[in-house]
């Protein structure tokens, strides 16, 4: 656990009062701190018939605190719910033709977590999960949660590179996933980087570049040095493993970590945003209060999740809503699947419906849209990028979706910071504007002078409360340069907010490209595209595109003589960077645009490139 030393220091950011903190020290400007001391509490009366608002013309806001924080974990959120509706539907994994109970779903992660003690995986132990959406991902992600070990949730795209770092970054020590998914052949890509697992005996490995690994587990065929997952739950449900777990619950606390999610800033090296028990727990019971599940019938909160799971997206907002408030999850298909989407909201009768931009501009245009009953549709969440005007009115309109919310978070802050009230108007939906969440701080600001701007001005949006993340695993340094000392978290997204408290992502101060949802570090890609023999300067950018929001254009500058095709570049990049990182455009440049200095302009390069390819 020497790894986990660093993180002591910022184990500290989650162990405050539950409340938001106070507004006393939220500026270094004078001036501005004596306004915000007037900030009196709001009654109950008040937070059930306004809308928290900006402070004497200043773009600062904080979100109401009339109800109390939650400290519990999410074992102990999963056996309240499931001793209220035992039998209630939890769980239907369409694709996998399952369906559990809240009762069924309960009894079968106590044994899952059981069985991971079993093997010797104890608190603090991180479990990798690594895979496209099943019953084994939401079965991985509360078993571990239930047992004390930190889920890392790994992209199922990752290839061996990819997959090597982030194993080696926070020391898994187990890791599960299924023999194959499509192209992607997960054991196959495993023994590149882990030759010996071939002929290990299961549970015991030794890998020479992978030290911290010494489990592996099969999720659906037996393979060579692998437990497979069935055996695992099994024997879970044995007596004496039964009474470990019992007794490790005793030592659980809700300010323990439970999740690590990569994610990347201008850097390009991924780094695992550690989050609690606490972030998550209180996430989702927020988000479930903001859109109302607790005045809905079961019939009127059947949840379609179409989102990957290893996103904040899925497994907060999908399975950890539904967990708090009883609620149905339908996991519509492995991933993403506009067509399977529609087939699961017709043939389950889905109330609510997640996605990105992109995801619902492949719904709505599904050649035999029209043929599916959508009418048990009501609302649901849009996030992950910005969303055009005529999108949002189009799944109000064509998809039914009344009460759809637009969402705004970060992995960082566990992950939404910013979602409408159902009855927002149309015009506050589409034009993307969002209102602060409970228990949660935001200001925006001027990052040169560090002081608030003015309403309606533009300036980078921070974030503090409960939400802000433990830190990154092993990180304090990156983690110090992203969350003060005063414990506000720094987006790197440039934002505006008007006198109402609406909130208005307007562009990104981090160079950060995002192709439907998924965030893409154009750094990392350029070290990639730097290991050519025949690339002398690679710059890569994001540029506009109607139905993923964005697109990878890698403007390459080649060494003196060399030639070299588009094709032949896209080749280069398959089987060694995950699919959605390869580039859909590749340009070759003589130069590129610099400042006086000789910094490259990157918005200056972007707007080159969509000229020349006509978007």
């Amino acid at each position: 656990m020497a790894i986990y030393v660093g993180m002591l220091r910022l184990a500290r950011l989650c162990a405050r009062s539950p409340g938001v903190l106070g507004t006393r020290a939220i500026l270094a400007g004078c001036g501005q701190e004596a306004r915000l001391q007037a900030v009196r509490p709001l009654s109950s009366r008040e937070a059930d018939t306004t809308v928290p608002l900006p402070i004497e013309g200043l773009s600062y806001v904080q979100g109401f605190t009339n109800k109390s924080l939650l400290h519990k974990t999410v074992g102990q959120c999963l056996e309240a719910t499931a001793q209220r509706i035992p039998d209630r539907e939890a769980l239907v994994v369409y694709h996998e033709n399952i369906r559990l109970t809240f009762a069924q779903l309960k009894e079968e992660v106590d044994k899952a977590a059981s069985g991971l003690l079993s093997l010797g995986l104890c608190k603090g132990d991180r479990l990798g999960m690594w895979g496209p959406n099943s019953y084994a991902w939401v079965l991985m992600q509360l078993a571990t949660a239930q047992a004390g070990i930190i889920l890392v949730s790994v992209n199922p795209a990752y290839q061996a590179m990819e997959l090597e770092y982030a194993l080696k970054k926070v020391g898994c020590k187990a890791l599960a996933f299924p023999k194959q998914f499509k192209n992607q052949q997960y054991y196959q890509i495993l023994k590149q980087i882990c030759p010996e697992l071939e002929k290990a005996e299961p549970g015991a490995l030794n890998s020479q570049r992978l030290p911290d690994l010494t489990t592996v587990i099969s999720v659906d065929d037996p393979l060579p040095g692998t437990l497979l997952l069935k055996e695992v739950v099994a024997a879970g449900g044995e007596e004496q493993h039964r009474a470990r777990l019992q007794y490790s619950q005793q030592f659980l606390s809700c300010h323990d970590p439970i999740n690590i999610q990569f994610t990347s800033g201008t850097t390009g090296r991924p780094k695992g945003a550690t989050l609690s028990h606490y972030n998550i727990v209180n996430n989702s019971n927020l988000i479930g209060e903001r859109i109302k599940l607790h005045l809905k019938t079961p019939e009127e909160t059947r949840l379609v999740l179409p989102s990957p799971l290893y996103h904040c997206l899925g497994s907060v907002g999908g399975t950890m809503v539904t967990l708090m408030y009883g609620t149905t999850l339908i996991l519509s298909s492995p991933t993403f699947d506009g067509k399977k989407a529609l087939e699961a909201i017709s043939k389950e009768r889905g109330s609510f419906l997640y996605g990105t931009p992109t995801m619902f501009v492949d719904i709505l245009n599904q050649p035999d849209f029209s043929s599916y009953d959508i009418s048990s549709m009501r609302g649901g969440v849009i996030a992950g990028a910005s969303a055009p005007p005529e999108l949002i009115r189009a799944m109000i309109d064509k998809l039914n979706m009344k009460e759809l919310v637009v969402a705004y978070g970060t992995t960082e802050n566990s992950p939404v910071t910013f979602l409408n009230f159902p009855e927002d108007t149309v015009e506050q939906k589409a034009e993307s504007v969002v209102r602060v969440m409970p228990h949660t701080e935001a200001q925006i600001v001027n990052v040169k002078t560090g002081k608030l701007v003015e309403l309606n001005a533009p300036g980078e949006l921070w974030i503090r409360g409960y939400c802000v993340m433990l830190g990154y695993w092993g990180e304090p340094q990156k983690t110090e340069e992203i969350i003060g000392q005063d414990k506000w978290y720094r987006t790197g997204d440039i934002a505006v907010m008007d006198k109402q408290g609406f909130c208005k992502i307007v562009g990104r101060s981090k160079d950060m490209i995002i192709r439907g949802g998924e965030n893409i570090y154009p750094a990392e890609l350029e070290d990639f595209f730097h290991t050519h023999p025949q690339v002398q300067e690679v710059q890569v950018v994001g540029v506009k595109d109607y139905r993923m929001g964005e697109e990878i254009c890698a403007c390459i500058r080649l060494k003196k003589g060399e030639k070299t095709t588009e094709e032949e570049m896209k080749a280069f990049c398959k089987g060694k960077i995950s699919h959605f990182k390869i580039p859909r455009y590749v340009v070759f440049v003589t130069n590129f645009p610099l400042t006086v200095s000789g910094k490259i302009q990157k918005f200056k390069l972007r707007e080159q490139m969509e000229q020349h390819l006509n978007l």
